[in-house]
């Protein structure tokens, strides 16, 4: 059966995958959002269900008061002697720390520190030996991927931190992963950059310090030359076997919102590479290096992606996500409604507002709801960060109600349409394209903004778009027929 990239949309970055009991697992990164690294499940590969977040209490996570994409980096899920673990960085409080859990439903324990400093860790299981890895700089002051032994109870060191290798020569290399495979343990990196120069390298060893030999075609994945093309940004890639003995990397990819425009506002997603061994034991990767939009896989099965988002039909601990750490007495999931308590912080904080959103996964839809205030603002924003948001609201100005449309770019703060209306209830709606968000109050329209001012070009920063429900104000807001449709791309 065929599959096209990506096989998760949206800001789901820095994909690592594991397989156990018959199945599929992957985390991706989630920054300054909370919960935190979204949990997913497969049995083909290519279909992915989220069941959950592995860092769902506040103990678990440093947030309060971050930056946009500070917080919880690149995470890496490994499975050893029945037990799950997740290791992965807060980039805020620049510390490393894994938790675990022996029911993948259920909940993970309490963060166990390990004192190497760097990103992007990783774990390998060997003969009841554990080593960890980061990016970064190891006991005698060498950059380079980083390596000691730890015990796994407790995370302390067992052995000093020793540099293992400094990879090919291209810029910020991170994503370290280490596997033994046949005789050779391999060791897969991202050089580049996680833009448009972005690449996945590797290189092998016999001993798992090292050292180790690049492989002659590195970079082994890029598409840092294939243009024009749509997919861009390839690397950061994890390598795992199929139930069926073949061989794939989950890498992180992006879409640009044209192909002659290198600009991108869905975030960083998910794509599935084939994976190819030669007699000598080197393998490569996808389409001649590069990663294409489809491929075919064994197997009898159909991707399928949800279009229609409503509040009946999506689940607030799974799909809807907060800004740090959020007061939930503000927030009330009534089955086919929301209810929403403002509070004195806004979308421009780094705090945690009133705000509650599902990442944007495709270029097209349309987005409708119906919103009550007693009081100050309540609406919807597309929102990238604290400095570059869109949003379309009803608010109470004093002497009554009003819609206002405002555009937030580079900290200007731009009231683009202000419209008084009768009554403190009213039907906003979005209507996004690749390359411009309209904004409408019931059937009149009241602008538009630029997508591209909404990206990673722009806005700096490793995440993608949020469309959320948000209030601002000693207010209560209500909001009702909430519906996101994804439409075809044109």
């Amino acid at each position: 059966m065929r599959y096209t990239n990506p096989v998760v949309k949206g800001f789901y970055p820095d994909p690592s995958v594991c397989k156990a009991n018959g199945k599929y697992y992957m985390v991706c990164s989630s920054f300054q959002y909370f919960p935190g690294v979204p949990l997913f499940e497969s049995t083909d590969l290519v279909n992915w269900k989220q069941i959950g977040h592995v860092l769902t209490r506040k103990s678990q996570v440093m947030l309060d008061k971050i930056n946009s994409s500070g917080g919880v980096f690149a995470p890496t899920i490994r499975y050893n002697n029945g037990r799950f673990y997740m290791v992965t960085t807060n980039d805020t409080t620049h510390e490393n720390f894994y938790v675990y859990t022996d029911d993948i439903y259920g909940e993970w324990s309490e963060p166990i520190a390990v004192a190497q400093g760097g990103i992007d860790p990783s774990l390998y299981f060997e003969d009841g030996r554990t080593f960890f890895m980061s990016n970064g700089r190891d006991d005698d002051g060498i950059d380079g991927v980083t390596q000691c032994e730890i015990n796994i109870e407790t995370g302390e060191k067992l052995t000093g931190s020793k540099c293992i290798w400094h990879g090919t020569g291209g810029r910020f290399l991170e994503s370290p992963h280490l596997y033994r495979i046949g005789g050779y343990y391999y060791l897969m990196a991202a050089e580049g950059g996680t833009e448009y120069g972005h690449m996945i390298t590797y290189g092998r060893s016999e001993s798992v310090w090292g050292p180790f030999e690049n492989f002659a075609g590195n970079p082994v994945l890029t598409n840092r030359n294939k243009a024009p093309f749509i997919l861009q940004g390839i690397g950061h890639g994890d390598l795992v076997e199929d139930y069926g003995g073949s061989w794939h990397i989950f890498c992180l990819g992006f879409r640009q919102i044209h192909m002659w425009m290198p600009y991108h506002n869905l975030g960083r997603e998910v794509c599935l590479v084939p994976v190819q061994f030669d007699g000598d034991g080197w393998f490569t990767a996808g389409t001649d290096g590069t990663c294409a939009e489809s491929y075919e896989l064994p197997g009898n099965f159909e991707q399928t992606f949800q279009q229609s988002y409503t509040f009946e039909n999506t689940d607030a601990g799974i799909d809807w996500c907060y800004l740090r750490h959020p007061h939930m007495e503000n927030y009330e999931f009534q089955g086919d409604r929301l209810v929403l308590h403002g509070s004195a912080v806004t979308l421009d904080d780094t705090d945690s507002p009133t705000f509650v959103g599902l990442r944007q996964k495709d270029f097209l839809f349309d987005l409708t709801v119906d919103v009550t205030t007693d009081c100050g603002e309540a609406g919807v924003t597309v929102y990238m960060c604290e400095e570059e948001h869109y949003e379309v609201a009803l608010r109470d100005n004093g002497n009554g109600f009003e819609v206002v449309l405002r555009l937030n770019i580079g900290g200007i703060k731009h009231v683009q349409t202000v419209l008084p209306v009768s009554g403190n209830r009213g039907r906003l709606r979005i209507v996004a394209d690749n390359l411009h968000y309209h904004f409408y109050f019931g059937e009149e329209a009241l602008g538009s903004g630029q997508t591209k001012y909404l990206t990673s070009e722009v806005s700096g920063g490793f995440t993608g778009v949020i469309a959320a429900l948000y209030a601002v104000g000693e207010n209560t807001a209500m909001f009702e027929n909430f519906s996101l449709e994804y439409k075809s791309e044109a």
